[in-house]
């Protein structure tokens, strides 16, 4: 009996330990709350203390703690003061600290040894967020997040508060990606062919989709990227004729649209009553250089018409609820006049795997040059995985989940009933071809015969 029970146990010892090692590739998330995140804990509580000492992230002690550990705890050794732990809380991708830093350390010092505390706790990585002065919060994930996205299922309250709030993409500390178009109104998507730019904007479009906005689209590849959102599009550009012509129209919109904000007295779309105010635009282009590229002189007024147009909607449309998102593999002064005046009215910069350390330098050079290297590392076999920017310095890896061209297509048709009714955006609304009856399907007319 008694070698009955000891199979038992050493069988289950091994299906336990076959469980946690098949988790640990294929369920990373369970593996990491059942095993992985009680040893980081207990880990991170023995070793904190000699963890920031060696990592030089502790000041000497004030002379009333000095004073009060020779004379009242009777110790001669006065230790160093490390930052202090005000909350652990963990989570299914990692665990955070939040830390009250002591007067002589800064943000900067955590994030310089950020490195170090990974390798001593064992963890993926370690991120250093300033939460508020004096307080940092350290972000530390358990695996890498970035390897099969799979988004939160609730933002923060911080991020899901306003109108225009998408999530896109999961950033490597685990949070989600968002683009919220009241704070970065215009943003710059690069990235070289099979990178995951189309995945991104894929996401991003999905995204846009189930809310109260107008969709407008610039694809001067005959459609071949945006036709298939035809149904959530209030208006569709496939030739540079057409996008010239559309861009014209949008620009005398934005001029009506501050005819409004002026006749109530207000200064932003968002203070309108909610009776009179107009639907917010997105104008999304593909590619920008087939905007700027010209293939013979006399197309040379069509391309300047079309840059000051852009270059007006860049600086002014914000405020009248018309956003940019503007996408393309290069975007630079050789584009031609204006490109590098477009550009940097584009706030918002994602920057996935490009072919040259120049093209990184265009989207991230100017407003994050620690970035651009990052973007040079990114692996051609992690398509989507890209650098995102903002104009405030920081930036993060992201990595946008996997969604089929099919499935974007099908939540556009699934909310066909919220693409708004833009009366001056009519004449370029995209026809939408009819579904076609699934095979088998009985007809919908009952036929009758025909009599002599």
């Amino acid at each position: 009996m008694s070698n009955v029970a000891t199979v038992i146990e050493v069988a289950g010892a091994l299906s336990a330990a076959g469980g946690l090692g098949y988790a640990k590739v294929r369920a990373p998330r369970v593996f990491w709350s059942l095993a992985g995140l009680p040893v980081a804990r207990v880990r991170f509580a023995a070793t904190y203390h000699s963890t920031m000492d060696v990592c030089g992230l502790t000041v000497q002690p004030s002379r009333l703690r000095a004073f009060m550990v020779r004379n009242v705890a009777r110790r001669q050794d006065v230790q160093p003061v490390p930052p202090k732990v005000r909350k652990v809380r963990g989570s299914s991708t990692g665990m955070r600290a939040t830390l009250r830093l002591p007067a002589g350390l800064e943000p900067a010092d955590v994030a310089a040894a950020s490195e170090r505390l990974r390798h001593a706790w064992g963890v993926h990585s370690v991120h250093v967020v300033e939460t508020k002065p004096g307080f940092v919060e350290l972000r530390m994930t358990g695996y890498d997040v970035l390897r099969r996205v799979r988004m939160p299922r609730h933002l923060p309250r911080k991020l899901a508060s306003g109108p225009l709030v998408v999530p896109v993409a999961l950033r490597e500390d685990g949070t989600a990606f968002v683009r919220d178009y009241t704070k970065i109104p215009h943003s710059l998507t690069l990235g070289a062919n099979q990178s995951g730019k189309s995945m991104y904007q894929r996401n991003l479009i999905a995204g846009l989709a189930k809310l109260p906005v107008g969709l407008v689209g610039i694809d001067c590849k005959r459609g071949v990227e945006q036709r298939g959102y035809a149904p959530r599009l209030s208006a569709l550009a496939v030739t540079p004729d057409e996008a010239s012509q559309l861009l014209e129209v949008l620009v005398r919109e934005m001029e009506e649209r501050f005819d409004a904000l002026s006749e109530h007295g207000v200064s932003d779309l968002w203070d309108l009553p909610a009776k009179v105010r107009p639907v917010p635009l997105v104008v999304l282009v593909d590619e920008v250089a087939e905007l700027f590229l010209t293939a013979a002189k006399k197309d040379e007024e069509r391309r300047d018409r079309m840059v000051m147009h852009m270059i007006r909607l860049a600086q002014m449309a914000r405020a009248v609820g018309i956003y940019l998102e503007v996408c393309g593999q290069r975007f630079g002064s050789e584009l031609g006049k204006g490109a590098t005046m477009l550009r940097a009215q584009l706030t918002g910069r994602v920057v996935h795997r490009v072919n040259d350390k120049q093209t990184a330098d265009m989207g991230l050079g100017d407003i994050a040059p620690d970035a651009v290297l990052a973007v040079t590392t990114i692996p051609p076999d992690r398509p989507g995985v890209a650098v995102a920017g903002d104009a405030s310095g920081g930036w993060s890896r992201i990595r946008t989940p996997e969604l089929t061209a099919t499935d974007a297509a099908a939540i556009c048709r699934a909310y066909t009933h919220l693409t708004p009714a833009v009366a001056a955006l009519a004449p370029f609304r995209p026809a939408v071809p009819a579904t076609p009856a699934p095979a088998g399907a009985p007809p919908l007319v009952k036929p009758r015969p025909v009599t002599e």
